[in-house]
């Protein structure tokens, strides 16, 4: 299994994350390229400030993915609410036009889907946890 590994001071890791974040009642906001444009650039921002690298980001009318790679020591909830807040107030400022879409004042839904992801399969990774037992007992216990 080959791994594309990250190191800290004391660890080594390899987490990968994909964020699915829905507009409230699920408004159909991201219709206009320079909305979403804006939401790129923000997020690329806030992330950079968490140390997160954001490998990809893709929009849909009323929601967005997010695929990111962060350390293990990321307040993920933290970093989450840091997304949702500013892209909602950065949008709703630069283009107040939004703000007759939505319902009220709020931008994002309260929930959001968060996955962790890996570079195999969970059928790959549990095949490979399987056969440790096998290499333990093959393995000569006076070796």
């Amino acid at each position: 299994m080959d791994y594309r590994l990250d190191k800290g001071a004391h660890s080594v890791y390899a987490l990968h994350y994909h964020l699915v974040q829905c507009v409230k009642y699920r408004r159909k906001v991201f219709v206009d390229d320079r909305y979403v444009d804006l939401l790129k650039t923000k997020i690329h921002g806030i992330s950079e400030t968490f140390g997160v690298e954001v490998t990809n980001i893709e929009c849909s009318t009323d929601h967005f993915h997010m695929l990111f790679k962060a350390g293990p020591t990321l307040d993920l909830p933290k970093y989450i609410n840091a997304l949702k807040t500013i892209t909602s107030r950065e949008i709703r400022r630069n283009f107040p036009e939004v703000k007759q879409v939505l319902w009220r004042d709020a931008f994002w839904s309260r929930s959001y889907f968060l996955a962790t992801t890996g570079q195999v399969t969970l059928d790959i990774l549990k095949k490979y946890v399987d056969r440790q037992a096998e290499d333990r007992y093959a393995v000569d216990p006076e070796d």
